[in-house]
């Protein structure tokens, strides 16, 4: 495993682009960053993608992962068929760069589509994205939203929970699928140590990490409303690390805490707050 940087999950607080993020990463000693495939794409187009792999290359920074820029979510066919043939080229870049996670999340609900409808629905739009990113050996990422009061006011639930999504990640018949395991979405949706241990770590592809406010009941947490990576103690990143490290899990291990101490920070103040945070449940975890 590796801590990986990822500056708008982080909440940084400012636009940072590949130098910006590689150089907060090496300065707050983050082993490893995630990219946007829209600015690497661009690079490429203006024939620049030489400089950006020699960017990379300095700072001697392992590539995390990108967000899937595809708009699989959406009602309108037409756009997601358009994104679909984009996918190609982004995908043959991150193979090109060796940056081969790409990931997305679901949402657990829906307002329009019964449970049984929605999941089809998922299934229709998931595969040909799976089956694109698997000819260019890059993986899929599905990442679960437990938080309850998420899907509170709507109509129909949705998957939320971990044997939930291993089930759809099956269902797409492709062997480059898995899970974005976040450790809030585990923790709220009621997810156990023994739920991890009995994970493969080929079903683990991409991880984020974070912890939860104090005298909140769990039913009550929001999902925006999150804590630095072991301030609390609410979740257990001990367990949930060490549990991953015993897998055999040695990808990235993201921070996405959404917290109100990084705000009015500079970049360079908030990743140093947050890559302390993430250090001490590193070591607690005995990683290294």
């Amino acid at each position: 495993m590796f801590k990986n940087l990822n500056a708008q999950a982080a909440n940084i607080g400012e636009n940072c682009d590949l130098y910006k993020t590689a150089s907060l990463a090496r300065a707050s000693n983050f082993q490893g960053i995630d990219i946007d495939i829209g600015e690497i794409s661009a690079f490429a187009k203006n024939g620049l993608l030489e400089t950006m792999k020699a960017i990379i290359h300095s700072f001697d920074l392992q590539l995390g992962g990108w967000d899937l820029p595809t708009s699989w979510k959406g009602e309108d066919d037409n756009i997601y068929q358009t994104d679909l043939k984009h996918l190609q080229s982004l995908a043959a870049l991150s193979q090109e760069l060796n940056c081969t996670r790409a990931y997305t999340w679901v949402l657990p609900y829906s307002d329009t589509r019964s449970f049984k409808e929605n999941y089809a629905w998922h299934v229709q739009r998931l595969q040909p994205i799976a089956r694109i990113l698997e000819t260019y050996n890059c993986q899929l990422a599905l990442e679960f939203v437990g938080t309850k009061t998420f899907r509170a006011d709507h109509r129909y639930d949705f998957i939320h929970t971990l044997q939930g999504m291993l089930e759809l990640c099956d269902a797409l018949g492709a062997k480059n699928v898995g899970l974005l395991l976040d450790s809030w979405h585990w923790y709220t949706s009621e997810g156990t140590v023994d739920d991890l241990k009995q994970l493969s770590v080929k079903e683990v592809i991409y991880v984020h990490v974070n912890d939860a406010p104090i005298n909140t009941p769990l039913d009550r947490q929001i999902d925006t409303v999150r804590c630095l990576p072991g301030e609390t103690g609410i979740i257990d990143l001990v367990s949930f690390l060490t549990t991953l490290k015993e897998l055999g899990y040695k990808g990235p291990v993201t921070p996405e805490p959404f917290s109100k101490k990084l705000e009015n920070k500079t970049a360079p103040e908030a990743t140093r707050i947050l890559e302390k945070a993430l250090d001490k449940v590193w070591k607690l975890a005995e990683l290294g």
